[in-house]
């Protein structure tokens, strides 16, 4: 058999790193970060690069590199060079007392002679050697070295995650996405990879982003209260969308369309978090789709609710967008997880799974579907997440979910959680939350609990991913980002700092396609 070459070539560069439109840590930084996210600086940033760039003749050996051009990601360089041969990219971040980071670099093919992409993962304050290899389909292949000192972050987040337990587990090459530490400065994104090394840090205008959604190579993401944003994976905004009069809040997903189903407050009504609206995300335009005070509303009216203050009464931290137009809900204020059927066209009930004490005496409990087994219902759980498996029949799923198991309701001042045996009602000295996982039944009108396991406990936020291998819980409250086995024995643990409050939600993401091949 012919033995392929394997030849490296190896080339250190200097080359001269322009720092274009970063933006840094000083009194202004809120400010500059409104800036950032409006078209007018987004297109004169890529007016700038393409000025600066020219009609250079960039080649492995000459490689068009930029710091940051956008301003999106303050760890992050614009590359563009052009191989004879088609070739894949790969990249190596290097600074010393950090694990190095090694990624496949986003092409729109697998092998191409033009790369323009985003790399990601420099250290701050550090000298980077920042080395790219071109890997021919011969297997020959060759890279190139230079280096790059990066300034201060913007934020004053942990640059390594202290690990509290554990040893390292290898999830691939994505990155644990920290999504709202709900600080009173400046709000950020921060991105680990699977050692603890922060590798990413995306500033938002303000409150805090809930979910990373990606598709056709842009990502979607809510950067402050009304506006989301499109960035493409260039690191460049592509479009910002003004919610009008409503607020998004917890969670966001695609509809069968591509477009956008959020939870939204509607600043019009008296009453918050018990909206969803849709986002067009071609004509921008901004729907209502569903007010669950037109299904719920004889409950609404039955809570408790003071003049002048938010009336907080369904509280639905989570939202699950299924192919056959229906959502699951989850609702803190009553610990329920809720469907509802047709929810773009003629939005109905579906079924109600809750503690069936909460919501006896109302107009709601033929909708409730009936616990099979001993178990205690869920109680302000956060991130229900809809799991189909093959080997169940038609009509079954699995909900899976961070439980909270805290039982409060600040509209029910008449319902006494401690009724539910185990339910811990203290913020402050409870002290287990779970990872739940149940089996929806449709055709029975069943849930059962078929997986469970001890977490940190978190009164409020916090989320849980069901990876296959491996389970990734935030115990938000406290700090903690743990992973586990399918059996619930802890495998890593990390602590964050939180700066004020908490961590909202974790989530591990590959972003192939994005940012990865």
């Amino acid at each position: 058999m012919k033995k392929k070459l394997g030849n490296i070539l190896i080339f250190v560069l200097i080359i001269g790193l322009t720092i274009g439109y970063g933006i840094y840590k000083d009194s202004q930084s809120t400010v500059t970060v409104n800036k950032i996210y409006t078209m007018e600086f987004q297109e004169q940033a890529l007016s700038d690069l393409e000025h600066e760039k020219g009609n250079g003749n960039y080649t492995l050996q000459n490689i068009f590199m930029k710091y940051n051009p956008f301003s999106t990601n303050t760890q992050s360089m614009y590359v563009y060079f052009n191989t004879s041969k088609v070739a894949k990219i790969t990249y190596t971040v290097s600074c010393s007392d950090y694990a190095d980071f090694t990624a496949t670099a986003n092409q729109a093919k697998e092998y191409q002679k033009e790369h323009e992409f985003q790399l990601i993962g420099l250290i701050p304050n550090c000298t980077n050697t920042i080395t790219i290899t071109a890997t021919y389909k011969d297997g020959t292949s060759q890279s190139v070295s230079t280096n790059y000192t990066m300034g201060s972050l913007l934020g004053d987040e942990d640059i390594q995650l202290k690990q509290v337990s554990g040893s390292k587990q290898y999830l691939g090459n994505g990155l644990y996405t920290l999504l709202g530490n709900d600080a009173d400065d400046q709000d950020f994104v921060y991105m680990y990879d699977t050692n603890g090394v922060l590798r990413g840090e995306i500033p938002i205008i303000g409150y805090r982003s809930h979910r990373m959604l990606m598709q056709n190579q842009i990502l979607y993401m809510s950067v402050s209260t009304h506006r989301m944003a499109a960035i493409n994976h260039l690191g460049m905004i592509e479009h910002i969308y003004n919610l009008g009069n409503y607020i998004v809040h917890h969670d966001y997903q695609f509809d069968q369309d591509g477009n956008l189903i959020l939870l939204a407050t509607n600043e019009e009504k008296n009453s918050v978090e018990d909206c969803i609206i849709k986002l067009d995300v071609d004509s921008e335009e901004v729907s209502e789709v569903l007010d669950l005070e037109d299904l719920f509303k004889s409950y609404k009216e039955s809570t408790d609710h003071k003049e002048g203050s938010k009336w907080d009464w369904m509280h639905i931290n989570t939202l699950q967008y299924l192919n056959d137009d229906s959502v699951i809900l989850s609702s803190r204020e009553t610990s329920s997880i809720i469907k509802i059927n047709d929810v773009s066209t003629n939005p109905s009930i579906g079924y109600i799974i809750g503690n069936e004490d909460f919501w006896k005496d109302t107009d709601y409990t033929k909708y409730l579907y009936t616990k099979v087994g001993d178990f205690l219902t869920s109680g302000g759980q956060h991130t229900v997440t809809y799991m189909e498996d093959d080997s169940l029949e038609y009509g079954q799923y699995y909900l899976y979910m961070f439980d909270n198991n805290f039982g409060y309701s600040k509209t029910r001042k008449d319902y006494d959680w401690t009724v539910n045996e185990g339910i811990q009602t203290s913020i402050t000295e409870g002290t287990t939350s779970y990872y739940y996982q149940y089996l929806v039944d449709e055709n029975e009108g069943t849930y059962t609990l078929v997986h469970s396991f001890e977490v940190p406990f978190s009164a409020y936020v916090s989320s849980a991913q069901n990876l296959g291998d491996h389970i990734v819980v935030d115990s938000g409250i406290v700090g903690l980002l743990s992973i586990y086995d399918t059996d619930g024995n802890l495998e890593q643990q990390f602590s964050i700092k939180k700066n004020d409050r908490f961590i909202y939600r974790i989530y591990y993401y590959d972003y192939k396609g994005y940012y990865f091949s």
